[in-house]
C-alpha cells in the first residue's frame, strides 16, 4: 500500500474510533473495549482497542499493547501456515487508542455454517465440516498456539473446492508454548463447545474431539479423552447456569 492510501486510512482512524459516520464503513458488534468497522468495497476491517484501565496498562508494559499483540499474534499464525487477518496499517489515535486496519478475511463464522447444515439432508456435510474444524484446531494446539478467545464466532470458514479454509480472528490474547498446558487446551475446548444442543449435538462434539485428538500426538489417548470429557461437562454446566440466570432475570 503506497503512502497516499496509508495517509488516508490514518485520517479515518479518529472518526472511526469515535463511531462517527464514515462513507463506505459500517460498524460491527463488538465488546465495549473495542470499536470494529468494515468496508466491504475496500476489503478492509478496522479495529480500535479502547483503554481498559490500569491492569491493561500494566500488561502493556510487560507484553506490549493490545494492538501490538494483535499484529504480532496474527503474523505468528501466518508464519506457521495458519490463516489469520493480514495487517495493513496501524497506529494510535489522538485519544490514545491503538488501531489496526486488516484485510477483510473471506468466510463465515462457524455457527453460521452449522446452521446451514442443520437439515437432515446435510448430515454428511456437517460431519465433514466438524472433522475439518477439529483437525485444524488440533493442528493449532499441536503447533503450540493457544487462542485467547476461541469462541465459535472467532473462527471463519470458507469452502475451497473439497476443503475448508479456517481463519482465526481476534488474536490479541493468543499465546504460544513449547508444550501447551492442559488447562489452556481445556479452556479453548470449552470455549468452542459453548453452543446449545440444538446447534451442536453430543455426537457432533465427539466427532470434533476425535479429529482434534488425531493431531495431538503429544497426548496419550486417555489424556485426550479426559480433556474432551472435561470440556464437554464444563461447557454444559456453564450453559445450564447461564440459562438459569436468564430465567431468573425474566421472572424478576
Amino acid at each position: 500500500m503506497d503512502s497516499e492510501p496509508e495517509a488516508e486510512l490514518a485520517r479515518l482512524a479518529p472518526p472511526l474510533s469515535a463511531r462517527q459516520e464514515v462513507a463506505g464503513w459500517h460498524y460491527v458488534d463488538s465488546s465495549r473495549f473495542a470499536v470494529v468497522a468494515c468496508n466491504p468495497q475496500r476489503a478492509l476491517y478496522y479495529k480500535a482497542f479502547l483503554p481498559r484501565g490500569w491492569p491493561e496498562k500494566l500488561k502493556a508494559l510487560l507484553r506490549g499493547s493490545r494492538g501490538r499483540r494483535a499484529r504480532a499474534n496474527s503474523e505468528a499464525l501466518l508464519h506457521c501456515g495458519f490463516s489469520a487477518p493480514l495487517n495493513v496499517l496501524w497506529g494510535r489515535t489522538p485519544g490514545g487508542a491503538d488501531y489496526l486496519f486488516t484485510r477483510l478475511v473471506p468466510g463465515d463464522p462457524v455457527p453460521q455454517w452449522l446452521r446451514r447444515f442443520a437439515d437432515a439432508g446435510a448430515a454428511d456435510r456437517r460431519r465433514e465440516f466438524l472433522r475439518a474444524l477439529g483437525t485444524q484446531v488440533g493442528r493449532l494446539h499441536a503447533s503450540g498456539f493457544v487462542h485467547g478467545d476461541l469462541r465459535p464466532g472467532n473462527i471463519l470458514a470458507e469452502r475451497r473446492g473439497e476443503r475448508y479454509r479456517f481463519t482465526f480472528i481476534d488474536n490479541e490474547s493468543n499465546s504460544r508454548h513449547r508444550e501447551v498446558p492442559g488447562k489452556l487446551l481445556l479452556k479453548n475446548l470449552v470455549q468452542l463447545n459453548m453452543l446449545p444442543a440444538h446447534q451442536l449435538s453430543r455426537s457432533d462434539r465427539w466427532r470434533f474431539f476425535r479429529a482434534w485428538a488425531s493431531q495431538m500426538s503429544a497426548l496419550e489417548p486417555v489424556e485426550s479423552r479426559v480433556l474432551a470429557r472435561a470440556a464437554y461437562d464444563t461447557a454444559m454446566r456453564r450453559m445450564r447456569r447461564k440459562q438459569a440466570e436468564r430465567a431468573d432475570y425474566a421472572a424478576f
